[in-house]
């Protein structure tokens, strides 16, 4: 059925539908809510359950406007037989004309603590709706109560466009509800029972039907080129090292050189924490592919980090013999036809860069290499794409994937099903591990004092805050880069050299500060998560984040991974209150532990970041990893009876025709 068929959806609301994904009314079915306000019970005004709430009480006078910074703040104190609720609310001046003194208001929002004292901010005024109201993932031109109406519009089709699709004899092996059912009671459920019950069915089905399509897909490797080269080769490489590799990272490079071996393309996943040694394994991969005779190229998701592989390149490849290149959005003109005229005649052996690398006038001589850094910020369509540069008739050269986010190994079989995984699980010999401390906002001006005295001794420092600007955000309890730098550039840091960097600040402007950073013309830079992959600068030793409860652990992690990268005593300082997932993560330094913890607290959609339209793994994941251990057994089951294959061949199908019809429609659109 086409979307604008359905009351409600013209041609733009299509449109718009269709760049987030949605192409068809079941796929609007299958859009969930990302999270659920209960507005089954009413707390007093008087509660201290910190946390989304819903309130009603009398407003004791008409709101209040006044200015904070640059924001106006809307205040007004609402209250019950219990007591009083303080109520907020940022650069909402409307909400003065919807209040009167002495109407009663029923109110749902983020009930904050902060130094004992209670505030209600940016609350909804809500009507008598109760239940479990689902709330959506923002879309463009559609307002949260239009795009539910929307929904209950296509709830009444459920019938004619979703038919049940698993044998009722396996729903009641693996305890799964039916499909209408569930899909009703995802998006307005009865109760939490039914919303665990209909999430359960959901999540395991497009887990299961994944499963089953990468399993096969992964018995139909590409051929490749088998790559010859001598026994000693890679013990030649590690000698040629200025360190003693770890028993894991030779593992793993063994591993890769039997795949090189190989007729048949190698697809492998190497992850590891940061600072486990990934880029000596890789390198490795690439000195195996010159003594072959192949190039190899690499491919970074930004710039900078595409020079940092480039020149340590160089400094590691030169006494060997090989000629680095590097190719990014920023190499000039004349540059960049000398780098492919060498690369077309095989000049080059290795080639690093950005999205660069698959640029349509980008051709290879011998290309039999591929590698791709921090594979969770590409797609598979790019990488792909960097694959087919150095296709020969039905040969493809072979794949490296790395990530440098720890991810639980069950996720990973998940996410890169078809990819072979090694993970390098040790660290190198005389690394110090980075001290973490909450510090709480009273401790503040002692942390600065610290970090001066850090500084005065030639050491570097990052702080990182959640916005950009001010007014990014409704709440004033979050910092900013912007407001920050100003306040510590005239006051606490005054006389240092501060730099500051953002997401959105221009390409040019970013590099450029970052390369100043790592030069050493800036002590401390503020700055967003922008320097949470690819920065490295062995002579920051402090990591302070703002608002640190702000962050999941595993970004928190990575944004650690930024200090304690040399051989000084390093310190990572949390600003925030403290909690139970804040004093996990200062007790450990184990990435794969704190991965596996974000996982168990979030799911695997927040682990993983940001959705890639056409990577049906990431598009769906919201289960726990009880949840995916559970499917990927009821895989190895169905997979291995003989009186499943019936079964099976119905699931397989299933997933060949459910993946196929995403890819299609992505490529259409």
């Amino acid at each position: 059925m086409e979307l604008t068929e359905l009351a409600g959806i013209g041609p733009v609301r299509a449109e718009t539908l269709r760049a987030m994904g949605v192409f068809s009314l079941r796929d609007l079915l299958f859009t969930l809510p990302v999270r659920y306000e209960d507005h089954s019970t009413v707390l007093p005004c008087s509660t201290r359950h910190e946390g989304f709430i819903l309130v009603e009480g009398k407003a004791l006078k008409e709101p209040q406007i006044s200015f904070f910074h640059s924001l106006k703040k809307v205040t007004v104190t609402i209250a019950d037989s219990t007591g009083k609720m303080p109520v907020c609310w940022y650069n909402a001046a409307w909400i003065r004309d919807r209040i009167q003194e002495g109407e009663t208001v029923r109110l749902y929002g983020r009930l904050v603590i902060r130094n004992n004292r209670r505030v209600l901010q940016n609350p909804q005024i809500v009507g008598p709706e109760e239940g479990f109201i689902p709330v959506y993932r923002a879309m463009k031109g559609f307002p949260s109560k239009s795009f539910r109406k929307l929904i209950r519009n296509a709830l009444e089709l459920l019938d004619d466009c979703c038919p049940e699709t698993l044998p009722a004899e396996f729903r009641v092996r693996y305890h799964l509800c039916e499909l209408n059912y569930a899909v009703r009671q995802a998006h307005f459920p009865d109760s939490p029972e039914a919303l665990q019950a209909a999430r359960r069915r959901i999540e395991f089905e497009r887990i299961l039907l994944y499963l089953v399509y990468v399993s096969c897909a992964g018995t139909e490797r590409q051929s490749g080129f088998p790559f010859q080269f001598s026994n000693d080769c890679i013990d030649r490489y590690w000698q040629s090292l200025g360190f003693i590799p770890t028993n894991a990272q030779k593992k793993v490079l063994n591993d890769i050189a039997s795949d090189l071996r190989r007729d048949c393309a190698m697809s492998r996943l190497v992850q590891g924490d940061v600072g486990c040694g990934k880029t000596a394994v890789a390198f490795g991969a690439i000195w195996l592919a010159y003594n072959a005779g192949y190039q190899a190229c690499m491919m970074a998701p930004t710039e900078i980090l595409a020079v940092q592989h480039y020149e340590n390149a160089c400094r590691m490849f030169e006494k060997l013999g090989l000629r680095c290149r590097l190719l990014t959005g920023s190499t000039r003109s004349s540059e960049r036809k000398k780098i492919l005229k060498e690369l077309k005649e095989h000049q080059c052996d290795v080639l690093f860069g950005t999205h660069a690398l698959i640029s349509k006038d980008v051709e290879y001589g011998k290309l039999g290499l591929v590698i791709t850094d921090e594979q969770h910020r590409f797609g598979v369509r790019q990488r792909t794409n960097l694959q087919m540069k150095g296709k020969t008739d039905t040969i493809l050269p072979h794949v490296l994937v790395m990530s440098a986010t720890p991810i639980p190994r069950t996720l990973a079989l998940i996410l890169y099903g078809d990819l072979d995984l090694s993970v390098i699980d040790e660290m190198p010999a005389g690394r110090i591990p980075v001290k973490t401390r909450i510090v709480p906002e009273q401790k503040r001006q002692d942390m600065y004092g610290f970090l001066r005295t850090r500084i005065a001794e030639g050491k570097q420092a990052y702080i990182v805050c959640p916005l950009v600007e001010e007014d990014e955000d409704e709440s004033s309890e979050l910092h900013s880069a912007k407001a920050l730098f100003e306040k510590l550039k005239d006051h606490e840091m005054k006389g240092l050299r501060i730099g500051l960097t953002w997401g959105s600040q221009k390409p040019a402007e970013k590099d450029k500060v970052l390369h100043d950073f790592a030069a050493g013309l800036f002590d401390v830079l503020v700055s967003t998560t922008v320097i949470e992959v690819g920065v490295n600068n062995p002579n920051a030793t402090i990591m302070i984040i703002e608002n640190a409860e702000r962050y999941g652990l595993s970004q928190l992690h990575q944004l650690r991974g930024r200090v304690g990268r040399g051989q000084e005593e390093s310190w990572c300082f949390l600003f925030a209150e403290p909690s139970e997932k804040l004093r996990l993560f200062c007790s450990t330094n184990d990435g794969f532990v704190i991965a596996q913890k974000d996982l168990e607290l979030r799911g695997p959609g927040d682990l993983i970041g940001t959705r890639q339209s056409g990577e049906p793994g990431k598009q769906f994941l919201f289960a726990d990893v009880r949840l995916l251990d559970e499917v990927a057994q009821c895989v190895q089951q169905i997979t291995r009876n003989p009186s499943d294959k019936a079964l099976l061949d119905q699931i397989r199908n299933n997933a060949v025709q459910f993946f196929r019809e995403k890819e299609y429609n992505v490529a259409l659109n």
